[in-house]
């Protein structure tokens, strides 16, 4: 692949991000004001890039999250193992992703608390620094 190639296919694949943004952005319009709109731009937009870097080793943590539960292996341990099956040093063992998530619309609170909390630790410090299962909240009353 040519360096121009690798440049378009690069920009083509930012702008798909920045429309998925844009369009969470338009459905805000009434719950949050336009300065608020970081709330949840910002943590979604780190969610969706923590969501599109273990997509490849989805599958493959979840059955490994269940064969560890099965043996009840724990703690530091479970880590590790979840870890290096992601290849990275965090991980998500909920049955729930982003298209997951979209796919069932009536259930999206729930679903996405249950995607929420199967991030490993390091990960749910971010989500809870960033308060946004309050703003999760205001979205679905919203």
């Amino acid at each position: 692949m040519s360096m121009n190639e690798l440049h378009k296919q690069t920009n083509a694949n930012i702008q798909a991000k920045a429309n998925l943004i844009w369009e969470i952005a338009t459905h805000l319009v009434g719950l949050f004001k336009p300065h608020e709109y970081g709330k949840v731009i910002l943590p979604m937009t780190v969610l969706k890039r923590f969501d599109d870097a273990l997509k490849p080793t989805k599958a493959a943590v979840v059955e490994m999250a269940k064969k560890l539960d099965v043996q009840h292996v724990e703690g530091a341990a479970r880590d590790g193992i979840l870890c290096r099956v992601s290849k990275y040093d965090f991980y998500n063992t909920s049955n729930f992703d982003f298209a997951k998530l979209i796919a069932d619309p009536d259930n999206v609170e729930s679903n996405f608390e249950a995607y929420l909390q199967g991030f490993s630790s390091n990960i749910k410090d971010i989500v809870d620094n960033f308060d946004f299962a309050n703003t999760v909240k205001l979205m679905v009353k919203g």
